[in-house]
């Protein structure tokens, strides 16, 4: 038996949430902490963001997740460098970020072949 659910969705103009998936990047931007956090760090600075906080994970042989909390919300980014391949997630609630212009920023850093992101309001 299939039981059917009703959804409301209810926009409330929170704010914007970016989806990103870069393919192609160069490997060695996406191997390491370091580089990638260097990165990350500079986005934030260049797309004028504040940031007040950041946790960064190494996995090994490589590979990193990493977050920088925002004033406005977060960016994060899970790397697969075996795959040339990275994902992105940027949340803004308020009007101190463009989610769309720090992920360009972002792309110009990763360099990726190619890209697609997804835009969603809250």
């Amino acid at each position: 038996m299939i039981k059917r659910i009703k959804v409301w969705v209810i926009m409330l103009g929170v704010g914007w949430h970016l989806f990103g998936e870069l393919y192609g990047c160069p490997k060695e931007l996406l191997m390491r902490l370091g580089p990638v956090k260097e990165i990350m760090e500079r986005t934030v600075e260049e797309a004028g963001l504040k940031p007040v906080g950041d946790v960064f994970h190494q996995y090994e042989p490589f590979g990193v997740t990493g977050v920088i909390l925002i004033s406005a919300s977060h960016f994060s980014i899970h790397t697969w460098p075996e795959h040339n391949y990275a994902a992105v997630d940027i949340f803004s609630c308020s009007n101190e970020g463009d989610p769309e212009r720090t992920f360009e920023i972002l792309c110009k850093h990763l360099k990726p072949r190619n890209f697609s992101k997804r835009l969603l309001e809250r």
